[in-house]
């Protein structure tokens, strides 16, 4: 076997493993046996049964699936721009998604009532990011049917990005403090947004994601050798980019809806893989991207729980600890061989 297989396989257990501790450990206690008991049904009616059903195989599943498309978001950023420092956040779709939320909770009150018509609560926060993200990628879409270059795209969305949170900006300030307050708590991200109920529309479009990702590896790899040299090939580069773009936008704008604007992952996940294969070859890099990105996500997760019955641990607060040392490592190291 090949490096690349034996890390994906080293991942795949560990990510198993992740899994079966996020289902076992939590803020409440439960022994090994009640966990069994109400992971195999023979359990219906106990507070056990309802929270590790409810609460932590969902957190688990949705932690395992936005490590993995925030990741991979990062990864086929970081290819299209050829820049070690793009992420999900940098095109604006995470702002995006923030701005939709921000609306909602600074200025509606976090309900909209139109005449019979009212829609409030978390399905309301869900919406308006979706849509806030969803116009965000409209934009970016329109921008790249004219805009030949990609480092010219990545400007206007830093632009875009920077709008954006001026417009939050001002919403916090004319906002109350605890419109502030709320909207702070969901900008610290958490994996328990998505409900039993909405895992399986929520799973499906981030494997529907990662699927289309899967499918353009052979032009990513082409485009690491620059535009020209894909175009040599025969890889259309534009409509590549606009692909791309379209599959990152609906990944993060899901991720950010349901989890809020979660840091690092996408940023500092595909430089770890890079790190662990020592190749730039999408074929094995993407996968083991994918796998590390689900392994760190859990991880997180587990280490939200840590304080136990005083609570959880906002995820933006876990996740920077891995992020910043290995994006100063790649710093480091690129300006060490001269890249930088």
């Amino acid at each position: 076997m090949n490096k690349g297989t034996v890390t994906a396989l080293t991942l795949g257990l560990l990510i198993v493993l992740l899994f079966v501790v996020s289902l076992f450990y939590g803020t409440v206690h439960f022994t090994p046996a009640e966990v069994w008991q109400a992971l195999l049904g023979h359990d219906t009616t106990s507070t056990a049964a309802f929270i590790v059903r409810e609460s932590r195989f969902p957190q688990a599943v949705t932690a395992l699936l936005c490590g993995a498309a925030l990741a991979v978001s990062g990864l086929l950023l970081q290819t299209v721009f050829t820049n070690p420092l793009a992420d999900p956040s940098i095109l604006g779709i995470n702002a995006g998604a923030s701005l939709g939320v921000a609306i909602v909770i600074l200025l509606l009150g976090g309900s909209l009532t139109a005449g019979a018509f009212s829609l409030g609560g978390f399905l309301l926060i869900i919406l308006a990011a979706c849509i806030g993200a969803g116009l965000i990628i409209v934009m970016l879409l329109f921008f790249s049917t004219f805009v030949r270059s990609s480092l010219m795209l990545l400007i206007i969305g830093i632009m875009i990005s920077y709008v954006t949170s001026s417009l939050i900006s001002l919403l916090n300030y004319v906002s109350t403090a605890e419109g502030v307050h709320s909207y702070i708590i969901w900008g610290l991200g958490n994996f328990s947004g998505v409900s039993l109920s909405h895992l399986l529309p929520f799973s499906l479009v981030i494997l529907s994601g990662l699927v289309a990702a899967i499918a353009l590896i052979k032009p990513l790899n082409a485009m690491l050798l620059g535009d020209n040299y894909a175009t040599n090939l025969g890889i259309n580069t534009r409509l590549t980019r606009t692909l791309l773009l379209l599959v990152t936008g609906v990944l993060t704008a899901i991720t950010t809806a349901y989890c809020g604007p979660i840091a690092f992952i996408g940023l500092a996940v595909p430089h770890m893989a890079r790190l662990l294969l020592g190749t730039a070859n999408h074929r094995q890099l993407l996968p083991v991207t994918l796998l590390c990105g689900s392994a760190l996500a859990l991880l997180c997760n587990i280490l939200c729980s840590l304080p136990g019955d005083q609570g959880l641990i906002p995820l933006n607060i876990i996740t920077p600890f891995f992020g910043v040392p290995v994006i100063l490592y790649v710093l480091i190291r690129k300006r060490r061989t001269g890249a930088l």
